[in-house]
């Protein structure tokens, strides 16, 4: 149990990557036909730094914030989706005490894209009551978790956030 224990730092961590969250949340990349969210990023890097619940607070109710301020429509579809995004990333990639392996961590934001995929497409079906929309939208949604999952693996091994949060000595 003493995995999930709140140090002071830690939640400071935790605050700071939730913040990261609504920011990248709140606004987007202009692409033709919608936009792109960013946010995907901070959830993927989170969820293999942190624990379950500390993961789900970054990405499920980082994400919800962000939408609560700004597009109030689907911030009860991105609080399920990408809390439960978060949490299988966090279970999936291991201990916390040490860096997850590579392979594991591809693996863990791998199923955590195809969780926002999903999530996101039915949220929108049901949302907006119709399947087209979450259909048009679905390219843009891929695109998001690829750039989220990929970006967030690239920050864990090839920058001293890994060293910072995980307490890794340097190598």
């Amino acid at each position: 149990m003493k995995e999930y224990a709140f140090s002071t730092r830690k939640l400071c961590y935790v605050a700071l990557f939730t913040a990261l969250n609504i920011i990248l949340s709140s606004f987007g990349v202009p692409v033709p036909g919608g936009h792109l969210y960013m946010n995907d990023i901070v959830i993927c890097l989170a969820a293999l730094v942190f624990d379950p619940i500390s993961a789900f607070i970054v990405g499920g109710v980082g994400a919800f914030f962000g939408d609560l301020i700004f597009y109030p429509t689907p911030m009860f579809v991105s609080l399920a989706t990408h809390g439960i995004q978060a949490i299988a990333i966090s279970l999936i990639s291991g201990k916390k005490e040490s860096l997850p392996k590579p392979w594991r961590a591809i693996l863990a934001v791998a199923v955590g894209a195809v969780i926002m995929v999903t999530g996101y497409s039915l949220g929108r079906a049901f949302i907006y009551s119709t399947p087209e929309y979450a259909v048009i939208k679905l390219p843009y949604q891929i695109l998001q978790a690829v750039v989220g999952a990929a970006l967030g693996t690239l920050l864990l091994y090839k920058t001293p956030i890994k060293r910072l949060v995980c307490k890794i000595p340097k190598e």
